[in-house]
């Protein structure tokens, strides 16, 4: 099975990472540039079911992302990111993970905690180096437009040598994936809640990733609605379980998550993930917003997703 997972995430993976190449390519042999794609949203379904757990932003327009909003601004406050060390009682050794903390962050105030988790070939850096999270969250902070959090960017692979090395598809790594949620449950959380001042209630926890942790996010946060109260993910991969699988209960589902957040790009060739688990959703009438983004696998994606996500959490 796992063997099987492996082969799949291989080839979906690196077909999702070639389409925006293959589409640049094509694009340089245009005599005229492509009308650009617009982003669409689908809020999901209400019908009758409970969804009083949902908050108002999770039902308001998502109006794309304005020109700059990842870039470096010098006049406003900017808040810090950190590398931690914690013990992992799931893994038998220490492990790492990057944490932000907001402008003004102070020992003697109260935070939210949002878990963001990288792709099938990152880490604990992944997010800071690749992606802007710092420069998003601290212009969002800037424009009063988030809520006191911390942000957590571990390690998502759960294995003792946890470094993107080799094959990085190999069938004992696509388990460590599988394995960091207990890694995160019973040991991430616990170190965070124990050595940071945040709220220690799920209504103050949030779960979002991209690619391999999207799926994660998905498998975890909908196995554990007592944890988390906020969920999202960013072009979700293969590794994402059906809703069917995850679900047993639709009513819980809606009445618990304030927010379910689904966005990938329209050229990513695993949008197909993403498509089918939102009509899952929408199949047992489970309340979440969908939101098709303009890109393929790639960077831009995943800073808009977490611009998006973040100002819809914790309020």
């Amino acid at each position: 099975m796992k063997k099987g997972l492996s082969k799949i995430l291989s080839l979906s993976i690196t077909a999702a990472l070639l389409v925006p190449t293959i589409a640049s390519a094509a694009d340089m042999q245009e005599t005229a540039a492509p009308t650009p794609i617009q982003a669409v949203v689908d809020q999901g379904t209400t019908g009758t079911m409970d969804n009083s757990g949902q908050n108002a932003l999770a039902n308001t327009p998502v109006v794309p992302a304005p020109p700059g909003y990842d870039a470096y601004r010098n006049n406003i406050p900017h808040g810090n990111t950190n590398l931690i060390s914690y013990y992992s009682t799931t893994v038998g050794n220490a492990r790492k993970a990057t944490v932000y903390t907001p402008p003004g962050y102070s020992p003697n105030k109260k935070y939210n905690v949002l878990y963001l988790l990288h792709g099938i070939g990152g880490d604990e850096y992944e997010w800071v180096n690749a992606m802007k999270p710092k420069n998003i969250l601290d212009n969002l902070y800037s424009e009063g437009k988030l809520s006191d959090m911390i942000v957590v960017m571990p390690n998502g692979r759960a294995m003792k040598d946890d470094r993107p090395v080799g094959d990085i598809f190999a069938p004992d790594k696509v388990a460590a994936f599988e394995r960091f949620e207990q890694d995160l449950l019973k040991d991430l959380i616990p170190h965070i809640e124990a050595n940071y001042p945040v709220y220690k209630d799920k209504n103050s926890r949030a779960l979002a990733g991209l690619s391999m942790g999207g799926g994660q996010s998905l498998n975890f946060g909908l196995k554990n609605l007592n944890t988390f109260a906020w969920v999202g993910a960013f072009s979700a991969a293969p590794n994402t379980q059906s809703v069917s699988q995850l679900v047993s209960n639709p009513g819980q589902v809606a009445s618990q998550l304030k927010l379910l957040w689904i966005s990938c790009g329209s050229s990513d060739g695993l949008l197909w993930v993403s498509q089918n688990f939102k009509n899952g959703l929408s199949s047992m009438n489970i309340p979440h917003t969908f939101y098709l983004d303009v890109g393929g696998h790639e960077p831009s994606v995943w800073n808009s997703g977490l611009y998006q996500f973040s100002q819809r959490i914790f309020k």
